[in-house]
């Protein structure tokens, strides 16, 4: 597709990015979203989130993007960055009410987690499928407070 065809049917890079997004990643994230949010025990909500996420960012590199704000520019993923916040800082709170969390982990940490991944898989080599699961249930381990 050339430059001009584009800017005429997305109005540039941008208009062309946030549809492309917006159609293939924002979609199932804020899916993601909405199901963490109608877990009722709190203690399970974190490990639904952060796997989702994860699979989501392994399956979806253009996630990546999102969470690493590559398009400043684009009101669209800048608010996608705004909800994933919010929910981060949801999470930790309940988690830490009910002690399902490490005392000392923070929501800006569970941000750090997911832009470290998606650095990882941005520019590194991706891991098999299976090595990326063990990973993942490491980091869900190291997290965990003291409830079951």
């Amino acid at each position: 597709m050339g430059k001009a065809t584009i800017f005429n049917r997305f109005g540039g890079r941008v208009g062309l990015i946030e549809a492309v997004i917006e159609e293939v990643v924002t979609t199932e994230l804020f899916a993601i979203i909405d199901r963490t949010r109608t877990i009722n025990d709190v203690v399970e909500q974190i490990p639904y989130h952060l796997t989702a996420i994860r699979d989501l960012q392994y399956r979806q590199p253009a996630i990546d993007d999102v969470f690493l704000r590559t398009y400043p520019h684009s009101a669209q993923l800048m608010e996608s960055c705004r909800v994933g916040s919010e929910i981060n800082d949801e999470l930790v709170e309940a988690a830490h009410r009910s002690r399902a969390l490490r005392p000392e982990f923070t929501a800006p940490d569970l941000h750090a987690l997911v832009t470290d991944t998606a650095l990882a898989l941005k520019y590194g080599d991706k891991p098999s499928r299976e090595d990326y699961d063990r990973r993942t249930a490491y980091l869900l381990d190291g997290i965990r407070g003291e409830t079951p």
